[in-house]
Formats: structure tokens, C-alpha cells, sequence
């Protein structure tokens, strides 16, 4: 393996500590070298010898850093991800990018002008769920495809002590663009941009000032209906992936582990990181012949968010083309930004 890439994080708050530290640790295509902390210490205590910055500045100005993660408040992401390249850095910014498809173009054009790569962290499309209904799909069990809907159900009534969350004027905001951009991304990793698109969304929390319910319904060819659905008053959780095609159907719940797993310290390099516990498993059933039902519990291949830190290492080291591509993001950004 070629040099390893020397990483410096924007923060280490629980994005930090759960979703990339452990990662780029873990990975030895990348060196965790420097975190902006401006308060407590906790990543240095954590993973000695590692520089922490007080500023982003600071950061941005270290000439050893080849790529920066920014995994800041949703408001901060597009000035921080401008910042990064035009400081020389390669950028890896959490979802979502920014809020308009204009501010997407702009950063994606100045990557291109400064010759770095611009990738966007989209971990869900490595979940142990969503990989087996991309399976299934895929093998062509179900037949032509009818209706699909994906959903990311919660029930958070109270307010996020997190303002920049609630705050109507700290745009990129509210539950569209919070899981908004995970649901989008896996039905466009699956099938594309769609034909055309419909947005609805709510506001329900008592004294919210952004929305906190979201559908959105896609059309496809081929008379493909895709919905995506979220809300944060969903008291009893429905199945997250429902799949129904001309010869069956598959349902699967949202049992990914990894987040949970990150969160109580476990390592991704450990054997049983990603693994879902036993019960867990989607139901397919298929109709045979003489409309004979058949069902099958279908098991899900491990959970892993390390495939995307692998595509981010052959992005940045082979000139590869990263997975989530200027294109997926554009039309995701522009389904966000939609009046609905």
C-alpha cells in the first residue's frame, strides 16, 4: 500500500468519535493526524500523538494534511468544504454537501480548478439492511420491480438541544435535509434520477420552527414508484424497506448494527463489527407456480463502513472514480431544495 493518507478531522464531537476516527485508525491507508478541538481534549486522550488544533485555521494550514474531514454543523459544511480546497486538501464533508444545487456546482467546479477530490460521506449505502435489499433486488427474484418504499422512522418529540437544528435561519436544516439525504441516496444508488418527483413535508413538534415529516414519491420508468418516507413522531416504527415486484416481495427492518457498535467502543476491524443479531433477517416471499406462496428469511452480509473509506483511499491515491458522484449528489441536493 502506497503512503498513508495523513487525515485531520474538523471535529470530534460524536460524529467524529463514532463515524471516521475509528475508520481512519483502523485503516492503514490513513494516518488520523490532526483534530480541531476547541474545548475539551478528548481525542488526544484517545489516540496519542494525534495534533489538536484549537481553530480550523490551524488545521487547514498543516502542509502534512492530504485530506479533511468535515463533519461540522449542516450550516458549516459548504463554507468549510471551500476553505479545504482552496487550502490544497482533499475533502471528505459529511451529508448534506450544502443546500443548493448552485453552492453544490461551486464546490464541485473549484474542486476540479484546484485539482483535489470532493467526496460526500454517505455511509448508508454500506448498512447490512439496505445491502440486502440491494441483493435481493438485484438478483431479479421479485421480477419487474412495482413499488418500493424506503422509510427512517423516529420518535424524538422534544427539541434538539442542538440549535443550529431548529433554527429556521440556519439553513441547511430541518429533517429533510438531517435523513433526507440518506434516503435519497440509497433509492439513486438503486435505481437513479427519477423521472419526476414529489415533496410533501410537516411541521408537528410543538414549537418547532423546521420540518420534521418528509415524503417524497419518485417515478421511474417502467411505471416504478419509489417512497421515501421520515418523521420524528412515529411512535410504533413501520418496516424500513418494503419491496414488492411481479413475482414477490421482501421486507426487511432497520437492524444495522454499526452505529450502536461504534458508539459502545467497538472496533470495525473487530470479527463481529456489522453482523446482525440472529432474527433479524428479511422476508422474501415469491409466488411459484399455481400462485404457491414461498417464503425465505434471507440473512444480510456485514454491515461495513469501511468500503467507503477504501473508496476514498482509491479516489485520492488511484485516481479511481468514487462511488457517490458529483451527478448523485446534484440530484439529491436538488430534490432537498425543493418546495414541498
Amino acid at each position: 500500500m502506497k503512503t498513508p493518507i495523513k487525515t485531520g478531522l474538523m471535529a470530534y464531537g460524536m460524529s467524529g468519535r463514532v463515524f471516521h476516527a475509528p475508520f481512519i485508525n483502523g485503516h492503514p491507508g490513513f494516518e488520523l493526524s490532526a483534530v480541531v478541538e476547541r474545548h475539551e481534549k478528548k481525542a488526544v486522550q484517545r489516540y496519542p500523538g494525534i495534533k489538536s488544533y484549537n481553530q480550523t485555521e490551524e488545521l487547514l494550514s498543516d502542509k502534512e494534511i492530504e485530506l479533511v474531514i468535515i463533519n461540522t454543523p449542516n450550516n458549516t459544511h459548504f463554507d468549510l468544504a471551500k476553505q479545504a480546497l482552496q487550502a490544497g486538501k482533499n475533502v471528505l464533508v459529511e451529508k448534506p454537501i450544502a443546500a443548493t444545487t448552485a453552492e453544490v456546482k461551486e464546490l464541485y467546479d473549484l474542486s476540479r480548478q484546484v485539482n483535489k477530490h470532493l467526496m460526500v460521506y454517505q455511509n448508508r449505502r454500506w448498512d447490512s439492511d439496505f445491502l440486502s435489499v440491494k441483493e435481493v433486488i438485484e438478483s431479479g427474484r421479485l421480477g419487474e420491480l412495482i413499488e418500493v418504499h424506503f422509510r427512517f422512522d423516529r420518535y424524538k418529540p422534544m427539541l434538539s438541544p442542538k440549535l443550529f437544528k431548529e433554527n429556521k435561519s440556519s439553513a441547511p436544516n430541518g429533517l429533510t435535509y438531517d435523513l433526507g439525504p440518506h434516503l435519497i441516496d440509497q433509492a439513486i444508488s438503486l435505481f437513479g434520477r427519477p423521472l419526476r418527483f414529489r415533496k410533501t413535508t410537516g411541521t408537528y413538534r410543538e414549537g418547532s420552527e423546521v420540518n420534521d415529516y418528509f415524503n417524497y414519491h419518485l417515478s421511474y420508468p417502467h411505471q416504478l414508484n419509489v417512497n421515501l418516507t421520515s418523521g420524528l413522531l412515529i411512535a410504533e416504527p413501520l418496516a424500513a424497506f418494503v419491496v414488492h415486484g411481479t413475482l414477490g416481495s421482501y421486507i426487511k427492518d432497520r437492524v444495522d448494527v454499526q452505529e450502536a457498535q461504534l458508539g459502545n467502543s467497538v472496533s470495525p476491524t473487530c470479527p463481529e463489527y456489522g453482523i446482525e443479531p440472529t432474527g433479524s433477517e428479511g422476508k422474501l416471499v415469491t409466488m411459484g407456480l399455481d400462485n404457491q406462496k414461498n417464503t425465505e428469511l434471507v440473512e444480510s452480509e456485514r454491515g461495513q463502513y469501511m468500503q467507503l473509506f477504501d473508496a476514498v483511499y482509491h479516489t485520492i491515491r488511484n485516481n479511481t472514480l468514487y462511488p457517490i458522484t458529483e451527478e448523485h449528489i446534484a440530484w439529491q441536493i436538488e430534490m432537498l431544495e425543493a418546495n414541498g
